[in-house]
């Protein structure tokens, strides 16, 4: 296949970001955002704007959507006049790259298909950082000869893990992001409660740090939590929103995940605390001093 035009659907902090190295690879952009001077920077390099998903989708090749929530993915690609899916027809590839439920990816997949188009779910591990250096991971589901015949839109930022087929790559992200909310939360508690024992969060932080106990990525979490800095990388409200989508793929199997519904709850009581838009980090205030909303 020979991909001429790539859309990208959602400039978000993600999404300008791939875009970048999109252009940077060497395609040629069609870029979508419901703020069009979002788009400006991109503009600027060579992109081009389209006023509506429909638009978007009817110049490119393959088409990416970088979007919030499933609210939004299924605004971008069925809105009934300008939706992105009436710009799709048989020879393109739809690429749905946000972090949303299992059904709504295999819905979307049904709807793309239906056009004659492919469809993928890829949705993305990684954060701004990682995406800058062009270091996310793709976790793809969908057919394997249809992603090696557009990996190399994948890889413009990125490497990429085949999981299986439609919706597998969502469950897959969802479950990765459960486990990393899990472990954050786990060390902002014990954390917590060892500086109630008397230790400063710097001396528990550098004994726990080169302990088996913790992954790489929860130490990283640990040292911003030292530091007081939470910035949002992924912000606590996107946490429970995928922690809530982890927990619906299950029971849509017929299991539960308690300990990541208690997670998703603290993160929920997290932003009731207007701790919304930090950092997962930022979780640990939910257990500094006496005051903490967990124990009032």
């Amino acid at each position: 296949m020979t991909i001429a035009t790539v859309a990208l659907l959602g400039l978000g902090a993600m999404g300008s970001r791939v875009a970048q190295n999109l252009l940077r690879a060497g395609y040629a952009l069609v870029v979508y955002n419901r703020t069009a001077d979002t788009a400006k920077p991109l503009l600027d390099q060579g992109a081009v704007f389209a006023e509506t998903p429909q638009k978007a989708a009817a110049q490119a090749d393959v088409v990416v959507s970088m979007v919030t929530d499933d609210a939004a993915s299924r605004e971008v690609w069925l809105h009934p006049q300008a939706g992105a899916v009436q710009g799709l027809q048989t020879g393109k590839v739809a690429i749905a790259s946000s972090t949303l439920t299992v059904d709504w990816a295999r819905e979307l997949a049904t709807r793309v298909e239906q056009t004659g188009a492919a469809f993928l779910d890829a949705p993305i591990v990684g954060s701004r950082p990682q995406a800058e250096a062009g270091k996310l991971i793709y976790l793809v589901g969908g057919a394997a000869d249809m992603l090696q015949q557009v990996a190399g839109v994948l890889l413009a930022s990125g490497t990429v893990q085949h999981v299986g087929s439609t919706g597998q790559g969502m469950a897959m992200k969802l479950m990765v992001n459960a486990l990393f909310g899990i472990q954050v939360l786990a060390l902002a508690e014990a954390l917590g409660c060892l500086t109630r024992q008397g230790l400063s969060i710097t001396q528990a932080m550098d004994c726990l740090a080169p302990l088996p106990v913790l992954s790489a990525a929860a130490v990283g979490a640990g040292k911003l939590m030292v530091a007081n800095q939470h910035a949002p990388l992924f912000p606590i409200a996107l946490v429970e929103k995928d922690l809530r989508y982890a927990v619906t793929a299950a029971q849509a199997v017929g299991m539960e995940l308690p300990i990541s519904s208690t997670t998703q709850q603290t993160f929920q009581r997290a932003i009731a605390a207007g701790y919304g838009a930090n950092n997962i980090t930022g979780v640990a205030q939910l257990f500094k001093g006496h005051d903490s909303p967990l124990l009032s």
